[in-house]
This record gives structure tokens, C-alpha cells and sequence, in this order.
């Protein structure tokens, strides 16, 4: 036992305390004109002690157990996403929150399922021929296995968990060795479609948004208009990026010092303790500041790479890979949206933003990569062939 602590790469432990300190000085900061979100920084607190015990308990399990139980995980995860359907807490637009009495902790059944996607294409993934997936036989049904549940989020107005299982699914899918024509095919069919959609979106907007309020969503409006067309956007929809920008702006290099900034302190920029957390950033301690805490992301996610590289079984840097995409698009995402860069979403910004369901989960993703640090050494259960290993001895 004493040997696996020595092993577990306390740098990352580290990392966590420092994005600890930050999230609540921020949230602070962030609360300090929204008197009905008083106390929320404490409770971050209380966030993070419930994350470090489900932390330190997560890397003492084999990973593997839960691979090998990977169908029953997902199936309790499918569960929750329709259940919150119908008995789901509506909050900022989206019904995908179940209310735990007791802790004051609201359940996101949408963000749990990222860890359960991960580990489910994982599991199957790794069953897989190393030479090259087919796309029908492998493609086609890991395709399905994401669509579903990200049908059911989509179902519930949460466009940015249902985004991330996507992502997910592409960068599990490229390290799962999808062969280069797949690849050209798949992005060719995701440019021509996105292009599409945006000239689509701008040349017809006068018809879609009627279609949207026919079908009671327009509020999707307030999310695409401010991204792509700005100018037309309403004062309403564009309120929330353009104060962001605007603040951020100000910030200039080294911002205007802890709890001074003025846009932030007056109430002008909506959640700025949850989702526009980095406006606080921007406003408060500048582009100097952003740094910093990109280089703390960067730092994390080369770690995590590390451990990827020294695992020496295949379903290992499949997971770590998913949790690493995760973590790229919800970083990208989150601060992208405040400049400009990307729609608006209702995505947070890991281990800062205030929000109990994000931090659990974005901290037991990171147990299970210590996890597979302490376990992924221990067994070299996909060995490769006595061809490759020859190539591999030619070619060095």
C-alpha cells in the first residue's frame, strides 16, 4: 500500500490545491454583487474536500474492475439521462439536474455520463484489431453508443455536454488507430456540414429563427446570433458576450487588482462565479492572469500525456485520452466563448468554476489517470505481434 502512494505523481495533486485557492478566491470576487449566490464560496470548499475524499478513494481502485463491468455502468448512466427527463430541476435553460436533499448538491447526470462514455468506448476500443478499425463493424457502433446518450442531453437544452461526447468520441477514436481514410472522409463530411450550416444559418436567418419560435427554441438564438451574426443579434442575446469581451478588454496585461474590477463588480457580467469565471480573471488580473492558468491547464494535461506514455497496456491511454479531450474542449470552450472564438454555452471552466457535479467528476477522471499510473505497469496485456515486434526492431 505504502509503495502505491510513493507512486501516485503528487505534481498533480498539487495542481489541484493551486486550482483550489484560485476557485475560491475567484468565485469570491465573482459573488461579491449577486447577493442571492452569497455563500457559494464556502461551498466550493465543501466541493472540493467531498472531490479530494472521492480522489484519494478512486486511485486506490483498479481501473480495470471497472472496464470489465463497463455494460452496467453504462446502462446506469443511460438511466439517469432519461430519468432527469422527467423528473429533472430546470436551471439556466437546460432540465438536467436532480436535487440531492441533505448536501445541498444538485446531480448532473449529463456531466457524470462524460466518465461512463469514456470508459465504456474504452472498454470496447480496446477488444479492437491494433491494425486498423472497420467502419462498419467498429466505427459505426462506437458512433452509436455516443449519439444516443448525446441525443438525450440534447433532449434537455444542454448543448455543451452534448458537444463534449462528441469530442470525446474523436479523440478516442485517433488514438484507437482509425485509419487515415476514415479520417479524411469523417472531417471532409464535419467541414462541408459545418461550413453548410453557417452559410445555411446566415442566408436564411429570417426563416429559421421563425421555424425556432415555432418549436419553442428560440433560445438557441441567444446562443448562435451573438457568435455569428452580432450585428443582428438583440440587445438581449448579445448582453452577456459583449459585456465579457468588453471587460476582459480592460483587463489589459496585469488587470485591475483582486475584487477591482468594475464590469465584474457591478453586476454587468451574468455567472460570473460559474460559467464567465475567467471574465473575472480577464478584468481582475489581465492577460497575465489567463496565462497562468492556462499554464497550470498545460501543465496538468502534460502529466497526463506522461502517465499515457508509460502505460503499458492498451485500455490505459484509451481513457486517458478521452479524459484529456475532455478536458481540451471544456478549457477551449469555456474561454473561447468570452472572446468570440465560440457560441455560447453552458459549459464551465474545470476545477474553477463553481459547480459540485463538474468538480467531482473532473477529479475522479483525474483518480482513475492515477489509478492507471499505480495499476497500468503491472501486466502487459496486449502484447503485440512477433511481426510488429520485428518491424519495430528494423525500424530502430
Amino acid at each position: 500500500m505504502i509503495s502505491k502512494w510513493k507512486r501516485i505523481d503528487w505534481s498533480i495533486v498539487i495542481i489541484l490545491l493551486l486550482f483550489m485557492g484560485i476557485s475560491v478566491c475567484l468565485i469570491h470576487s465573482g459573488i461579491a454583487a449577486w447577493p442571492k449566490f452569497k455563500g457559494s464560496d464556502t461551498r466550493m470548499v465543501f466541493y472540493y474536500i467531498l472531490g479530494f475524499i472521492c480522489f484519494f478513494g478512486v486511485i486506490l481502485i483498479d481501473y480495470r474492475i471497472l472496464l470489465k463491468y463497463h455494460v452496467f455502468i453504462f446502462m446506469a448512466g443511460m438511466l439517469l439521462l432519461v430519468v432527469v427527463l422527467f423528473i429533472g430541476a430546470e436551471l439556466n435553460g437546460a432540465q438536467g439536474w436532480i436535487k440531492i436533499p441533505g448536501i445541498g448538491l444538485n446531480l448532473q447526470p449529463a456531466e457524470l455520463f462524460k466518465i461512463v462514455l469514456i470508459l465504456s468506448l474504452a472498454a470496447l476500443l480496446m477488444k479492437k484489431s491494433k491494425l486498423g478499425l472497420s467502419f462498419w463493424k467498429d466505427i459505426v457502433p462506437l458512433a452509436l453508443v455516443t449519439l444516443i446518450p448525446f441525443a438525450l442531453v440534447m433532449k434537455q437544452n444542454d448543448i455543451g455536454n452534448g458537444l463534449a461526447y462528441l469530442i470525446i468520441l474523436v479523440g478516442m477514436l485517433w488514438v484507437g488507430n482509425i485509419k487515415y481514410s476514415h479520417t479524411l472522409i469523417i472531417l471532409g463530411l464535419v467541414t462541408l456540414t459545418f461550413y453548410g450550416g453557417v452559410k445555411t444559418y446566415i442566408s436564411h436567418h429570417d426563416e429559421i429563427v421563425a421555424a425556432l419560435e415555432k418549436t419553442n427554441k428560440a433560445h438557441y438564438l441567444n446562443r448562435i446570433d451573438p457568435w455569428l451574426l452580432p450585428s443582428e443579434a438583440s440587445e438581449d442575446a448579445s448582453y452577456h458576450t459583449r459585456n465579457a469581451k468588453l471587460a476582459i478588454a480592460s483587463g489589459g496585461m496585469f488587470g485591475k487588482g483582486y475584487m477591482k474590477g468594475d464590469m465584474v463588480q457591478s453586476a454587468m457580467v451574468p455567472y460570473t462565479y460559474s460559467d464567465s469565471i475567467i471574465v473575472v480573471v480577464g478584468e481582475e488580473f489581465g492577460f497575465v492572469g489567463i496565462s497562468v492558468l492556462i499554464l497550470l491547464y498545460f501543465i496538468l494535461i502534460y502529466r497526463l500525456i506522461l502517465i499515457a506514455l508509460e502505460c503499458r497496456e492498451r485500455a490505459g491511454p484509451l481513457i486517458i485520452t478521452g479524459i484529456v479531450a475532455m478536458f481540451l474542449y471544456q478549457i477551449f470552450e469555456n474561454i473561447g466563448m468570452f472572446i468570440g472564438l465560440m457560441p455560447l454555452t453552458g459549459i464551465t471552466l474545470p476545477f474553477i468554476s463553481y459547480g459540485g457535479t463538474s468538480l467531482i467528476l473532473n477529479m475522479v477522471s483525474l483518480a482513475l489517470v492515477l489509478s492507471i499510473k499505480l495499476y497500468g505497469q503491472e501486466v502487459d496485456d496486449f502484447p503485440l505481434p512477433v511481426e510488429s515486434k520485428k518491424q519495430d526492431r528494423v525500424m530502430i
